[in-house]
């Protein structure tokens, strides 16, 4: 009869053991996923401050453009005025993207789709059908 009574004992010391190993498992599975989920976040974080970067620096090479087209355009005249009038342009879109940035620029259009939802709409409609079609004729 003792014999029965360390059975159940011992049954029972297996399942709480099993019962611990489950549960440490499981609690080294959440540590790896949240050390997982914080690297992805920092290396989306990385990658979306070097996309930012980028934008920035095309953003000064633009501006570089227009002022060297502003340098070399004649000063007055009909084709003068109109050389002023695309530098001042060119170097304003090249100020845009080197202060806002990819990220800047991606809350402006969410802005303007979440203001004008239609014409967004059909405007992406338009550039689907479009590419679509060019795509279509190259094959």
């Amino acid at each position: 009869m003792p014999n029965n009574m360390t059975k159940p004992s011992t049954a029972t010391e297996v399942k709480n053991k099993a019962e611990e190993v489950v549960k440490e498992a499981g609690r080294q599975f959440n540590q790896a996923k949240d050390k997982a989920e914080d690297l992805a976040k920092d290396v989306g974080h990385q990658i979306g401050q070097k996309a930012d970067d980028a934008t920035a620096a095309a953003g000064r090479g633009i501006q570089t453009v227009a002022e060297t087209l502003r340098e070399h355009a004649p000063s007055g005249g009909v084709v003068g005025a109109a050389a002023k009038t695309v530098s001042e342009t060119i170097q304003s879109g090249g100020r845009y993207l080197e202060s806002e940035k990819l990220s800047g620029m991606m809350e402006d259009v969410t802005d303007v789709i979440r203001r004008n939802p239609v014409p967004a709409l059909f405007i992406a409609l338009a550039a689907g059908f479009l590419l679509a079609r060019a795509l279509s004729s190259r094959s």
